[in-house]
């Protein structure tokens, strides 16, 4: 079958790769539609970083590069392996991208997400959404009912917006701030509107993103090139500022901006992957006693995001602006997010059918 693979930094490519073969206990999967995620693009750029370089195999798959790529996937049902209930072939499904141990403390508390030797299908081994078919363990499926598979393939990151926000605390009532609409930022604040949040703001620069917040739940939309962002956000909640800010851009003035828009015992929950170790104030963090907390991709959220799809409470057709088939991966789908990032949320990807 046909995959994208990465060989090294810019060096994505389409080779034949064996036929995924389904063990007891697993699901093959045909794939439909598969994301191009940010992190992808990090690794494109900057990698490896999450993907297992040549000499160190990663220690639950002992893949090293190449790897197969694509995290953010859906599709349909074509084998199951002995022992599989509950699923059926013909059944659209969404995937839940992980290899954990299942031994580690992390794991045994139930908080998997953050296993210590935690592996993401599509970055550390030889299955992944960018390819034909791709085969994971029962664990990780996740039926969709009459959801289409493009939609599903957008589960996965609003996930990662939903797990930020549970992981936040926020109440229903509570008021938000959101750092950067990209895909991120942008299904955190649609998560954070189907959460109750009474307030969502969102600070974003480009113009084209900005356009898009208000549609994916923003109640008002600034920009830090012509708002001082920490004392609008004041402004707006009667001086007292945000019960929690999402830094989703990966910028250190960003983050300090973030710290600076909570209320005092106030909360920041950094969402972003970064790129570059970053420079905190951590006396910003001292006298307000603010709470600094990381959120890691999901852990159990699939079902609830597929309930609020299904339900009508996130419009997520909203953040699709592109789809290309697997040949155009790197050409329309990696250079066009990272040259014209500012007009896109979400390129999906084929790996099937031939697509401009």
């Amino acid at each position: 079958m046909r995959a994208a693979r990465f060989h090294g930094p810019g060096d994505i490519r389409i080779d034949d790769v064996p036929d995924p073969q389904v063990q007891p206990g697993q699901v093959e999967v045909s794939v439909d539609w598969c994301g191009i995620c940010g992190t992808d693009l990090h690794e494109f750029l900057e990698g490896p970083i999450f993907i297992p370089p040549k000499g160190a195999p990663h220690p639950l798959t002992g893949v090293e590069m190449p790897v197969v790529l694509g995290h953010e996937f859906a599709g349909v049902v074509s084998a199951v392996g002995s022992g599989v209930t509950g699923i059926s072939e013909g059944d659209r499904v969404a995937v839940e991208p992980y290899w954990v141990c299942g031994k580690c403390p992390a794991c045994e508390a139930g908080r998997y997400n953050i296993c210590r030797s935690l592996g993401f299908v599509g970055l550390a081994g030889d299955q992944g959404g960018f390819a034909e078919r791709c085969v994971v363990d029962r664990r990780w499926i996740h039926p969709l009912g009459d959801l289409p598979t493009d939609l599903g393939a957008l589960v996965e990151p609003l996930a990662v917006g939903y797990h930020a926000v549970r992981l936040s605390g926020i109440r229903e009532g509570g008021t938000a701030a959101v750092f950067g609409a990209g895909p991120i930022g942008l299904v955190t604040a649609a998560a954070l509107r189907a959460a109750g949040a009474a307030k969502v703001i969102v600070v974003e620069p480009a113009a084209a993103r900005k356009a898009k917040a208000s549609g994916a739940g923003a109640d008002v939309v600034l920009d830090p090139t012509t708002d001082d962002a920490p004392q609008a956000i004041r402004d707006l909640t009667n001086g007292v500022g945000v019960d929690v800010a999402f830094e989703c851009a990966g910028i250190d003035a960003v983050l300090a901006s973030a710290i600076g828009s909570v209320r005092p015992g106030g909360t920041v929950c950094n969402v972003a992957i970064w790129g570059h170790v970053p420079s905190v104030a951590v006396n910003d963090l001292v006298m307000g006693e603010v709470n600094l907390i990381g959120s890691l991709a999901y852990c159990g959220d699939h079902p609830d995001v597929i309930a609020l799809l299904q339900d009508g409470k996130v419009d997520a057709e909203q953040f699709i602006t592109g789809r290309i088939g697997l040949d155009a991966l790197v050409s329309g789908g990696f250079r066009e997010l990272i040259d014209n990032k500012e007009e896109n949320v979400k390129i999906l990807v084929s790996p099937k059918e031939v697509l401009a």
